[in-house]
Formats: C-alpha cells, structure tokens, sequence
C-alpha cells in the first residue's frame, strides 16, 4: 500500500484518468472528490462488501440442475 499525505486541495492521480483530491477536512473526517471515467465504478468500501456479498448469495442460490437443463436442451 502507498501512503501519501495530502492537504486541503491537493490530489493525486492514479493511471492518468483519475484524480483523488482533497476537498476539505474536519476534525477526524476528510472530504475527497474523485474525477474518473464513467467506466470506472466507484464505491465506498462498505458498499462494496455488501454488492459482493449479495452476489455469493445470489450464486449460491442459482438452481444448477435446472440451469444445465436450461442450457442442454
């Protein structure tokens, strides 16, 4: 991991198309902006957990004797 300190209104760039600056801080909390292609998708990491572990879910409950069906026909 790369650890990098940064002010108010500084940023940082990652692949030439993303930049993470910062917008401000309070206290304990830091405000940042991302500026990143449509393509890239963005998530907080809490939210991110949840979307991976709805999808194990989601697998875990496919049917896939009926799937094979489905496919072998």
């Amino acid at each position: 991991m790369l650890a990098l300190s940064r002010k108010k209104d500084e940023a940082i760039v990652i692949n030439d198309n993303i930049e993470i600056k910062i917008i401000d801080i309070k206290g304990d909390q830091v405000k940042i902006g991302i500026s990143a292609p449509k393509s890239v998708p963005i998530y907080r990491k809490e939210v991110y957990a949840q979307i991976q572990d709805s999808n194990k879910e989601a697998v875990q409950s496919v049917n896939r004797e009926a799937l094979k069906q489905l496919f072998h026909k």
